[in-house]
């Protein structure tokens, strides 16, 4: 890849991640409940969804999903009802002392913020959409496509990681703010409906939108 071509890529990165989404929420709602460090935890799972995603349009699974209504369906309503279950889960969250939870460092824990987090980017079909229109437009056909998208892979989770992270860190640092309960309830209120609002934006994306 060409070194005009590979920072164009990253200029379109950088604004795609920059870009509120599921895994924006998904990484605020994680550092306001489990602070940066285990926050990253989350931000791993996302970048596993994302190349899983990269991996199925590099093969050519992500084309046959997006012109598949059937394929497309499932996926879109099986991350619909994800984001709802988090929206959910979100808004029943009790208060606790934040500052005491993020002292425990429970294995479990750390592999359900794995999970959690590929399961946002994974039933989201809206990165096999991006992938399939932006991807063409920086990978050359009659050169070795590997070494391409291994490119576009590390420059994709660089930028994810480093955007992700600072989503974690902004909401990491109302910690201090959310001493009370009344103001831990409404935190978790507005991330819910955060969440809920992703679900419905999901909700409404077309097949068409995909091939168009």
């Amino acid at each position: 890849m060409a070194c005009e071509v590979w920072l164009t890529f990253v200029g379109a990165a950088i604004a795609i991640a920059v870009s509120p989404g599921a895994g924006a929420i998904q990484s605020m709602a994680t550092g306001l409940t489990h602070g940066v460090r285990r926050g990253y935890w989350s931000i791993l799972g996302l970048e596993v969804g994302l190349m899983l995603q990269l991996t199925l349009v590099a093969i050519g699974l992500g084309a046959i999903v997006a012109n598949s209504i059937i394929a497309f369906n499932i996926i879109k309503w099986a991350g619909v009802a994800y984001l709802i279950y988090l929206a959910m889960r979100q808004w029943r969250t009790a208060t606790i002392d934040l500052r005491e939870q993020i002292g425990k460092a429970m294995d479990g824990g750390r592999l359900a913020l794995v999970v959690r987090g590929f399961l946002v980017n994974a039933t989201n079909p809206k990165g096999l959409v991006f992938f399939l229109a932006v991807l063409p437009q920086f990978v050359v056909p009659t050169a070795p496509l590997l070494p391409q998208y291994l490119a576009i892979g590390a420059t994709m989770v660089a930028v994810d990681l480093v955007v992700m992270g600072l989503y974690t860190a902004l909401a990491a640092r109302l910690l201090k703010w959310m001493h009370t309960p009344r103001r831990q309830t409404a935190v978790n209120r507005v991330f819910s409906a955060l969440f809920a609002a992703a679900a419905v934006v999901l909700s409404l994306l077309r097949r068409a939108a995909a091939t168009a």
